[in-house]
């Protein structure tokens, strides 16, 4: 039976936002996760009523004392063994160092088998050139992504955490070399990417790289039709997929998952790298799920009059730009093959 899932036994503690109703966060990480057979554990950073792109929500954030305290629950039943660590959004810097220091405690429990503990750190702080996390969150970030081996930031947290202004290809590939040479950091996906903000993009890219033993970028990239909608939730099933599928690229390799931070021997080309394999799946599953949502999402707007009140259009248009996991679940097991990667 264990041939049905893609990874071996993978146990992850899945750090991020959680809505009572929604697809967001945590609510669709541990989904991913589970179904593709990993155990997850969920430390949930706030309780929401619904996602924030309603436009209204009822809930709380959790403190950094809380997201603490949790952690130091599971420890005293001896529930903190964890392959792998994905954190999303974390409201604040104090809680932001509270999960940074649960991930170094895991990271040192691994010490004398450090490839046995593997943290995604997702930067969640802004997009499209606006900040929507208080100021000292980003110096939070930029202290811990050191300890992280794969880093999933936006095109505009790429920017955050390396201080480059990336406006074309080439000041893209001068913020990964300084993330990988300045904070050591082994894997890097930049998850959206478009030079042209003053209009719709056509087509959308993702950039990823495996630095060498010397941090040098082994870039690639993947592009794909951006869908012209705007949907909530598509950072944390990248996310929750990159998990998996970079366990399962990293699994396939021979000798890889005893190297610490799963990083390919310098004599691998970028478009061998597990991360591109591992990207090339992910996309494949995103794209397909979108796709049928904003179908659906049309489908459904299409069955209802759109209220003249802006604020109840919005709630309309949120509802119907949920997205569509459980009943397209062969999407995320058996991704398209649509999308490859080409060398920068």
């Amino acid at each position: 039976m264990a041939d049905e899932f893609p990874v071996p036994e993978t146990r992850v503690l899945a750090v991020a936002s959680h809505v009572v109703s929604g697809n967001v966060g945590n609510k669709i990480a541990v989904f991913v996760l589970q179904s593709l057979g990993c155990d997850v554990a969920a430390l949930n950073t706030v309780q929401f009523s619904n996602h924030t792109g309603y436009g209204q929500w009822k809930g709380s954030r959790v403190s950094a004392e809380e997201i603490t305290d949790l952690y130091q629950g599971l420890k005293q039943s001896y529930l903190d063994e964890f392959h792998m660590m994905l954190t999303g959004y974390i409201p604040g810097a104090a809680a932001v160092n509270a999960v940074g220091a649960i991930a170094k405690e895991l990271r040192a429990k691994a010490e004398q088998a450090p490839e046995k503990f593997f943290w995604v750190l997702d930067p969640v702080m802004g997009d499209h050139g606006r900040i929507y996390v208080a100021e000292d969150v980003v110096p939070a970030y930029r202290s811990l992504i050191p300890y992280a081996d794969l880093i999933l930031p936006n095109q505009f947290e790429a920017e955050l955490l390396s201080e480059v202004k990336i406006t074309d290809m080439e000041t893209l590939q001068q913020a990964v070399h300084t993330l990988h040479d300045k904070f050591s950091t082994p894997h890097i996906i930049i998850t959206s990417v478009n030079f042209n903000s003053s209009t719709p993009p056509t087509h959308l890219t993702v950039v990823g790289s495996t630095m060498t033993s010397t941090r040098e970028a082994r870039l690639f990239k993947i592009t794909f039709p951006a869908i012209d909608c705007y949907f909530s939730g598509t950072g944390d099933m990248f996310a929750a997929l990159t998990v998996v599928r970079m366990r399962e690229a990293v699994h396939a390799t021979p000798g890889l998952d005893t190297v610490p931070s799963w990083i390919s021997d310098d004599s691998v080309d970028a478009l061998d790298l597990p991360l591109a394999r591992a990207v090339e799946r992910v996309i494949g599953s995103m794209h397909e799920v979108l796709s049928k949502t904003s179908a659906e999402m049309k489908q459904a707007l299409e069955g209802i009059t759109i209220p003249e009140d802006a604020g109840q259009a919005r709630l309309a248009k949120s509802k119907a730009a949920e997205l569509r996991l459980v009943r397209n679940l062969s999407c995320l097991r058996s991704p398209s093959e649509d999308f490859k990667a080409v060398r920068i």
